[in-house]
């Protein structure tokens, strides 16, 4: 059964803050590879003009997939979660996520539309500072598989 479209539009409640940390950071930087200084050394990360150290450009998604789940979970837009695959991840900044940031997240389902069967959903994750400064908009697309697909 298709989603349904009156659902695009709709906006979801802030996410509560999430504080960025160093180490997470760290972690992160870590897991994916990336040696840029400026993801573990303040002093780095000064020289470059930042406060504290930043976070690697796809750390953000951690926080805004969380965020997007409340979308994913609402049982009046009936989304079969075990038929979801990702399809597309993008994001747009106004500048690095900083050690330090309390962040949160306000998502927004963008669009729905059923392609041979399937339901594929756009949801923004707009992501703001404590000051309520916007600082990164996540775009995350999902494709609910047609049913009787493998």
């Amino acid at each position: 059964m298709a989603l349904d479209q009156s659902f695009v539009g709709r906006s979801y409640a802030p996410t509560e803050p999430y504080e960025v940390g160093r180490e997470k950071i760290r972690e992160f930087a870590e897991a994916v590879g990336d040696a840029n200084p400026a993801y573990t050394d303040p002093e780095a990360a000064q020289a470059l003009g930042h406060p504290d150290v930043i976070a690697p450009p796809t750390f953000v998604f951690a926080i805004t997939f969380k965020a997007a789940g409340e979308v994913i979970a609402d049982p009046q837009l009936g989304l079969d979660y075990s038929r979801v695959v990702h399809g597309d991840q993008k994001f747009s900044y106004v500048r690095p996520v900083r050690a330090g940031d309390r962040l949160t997240v306000t998502s927004t389902i963008e669009a729905i539309k059923s392609l041979a069967g399937n339901d594929i959903i756009d949801i923004r994750g707009e992501v703001h500072d404590e000051a309520g400064a916007p600082v990164v908009t996540a775009y995350t697309k999902l494709v609910a598989r047609a049913a009787g697909e493998a």
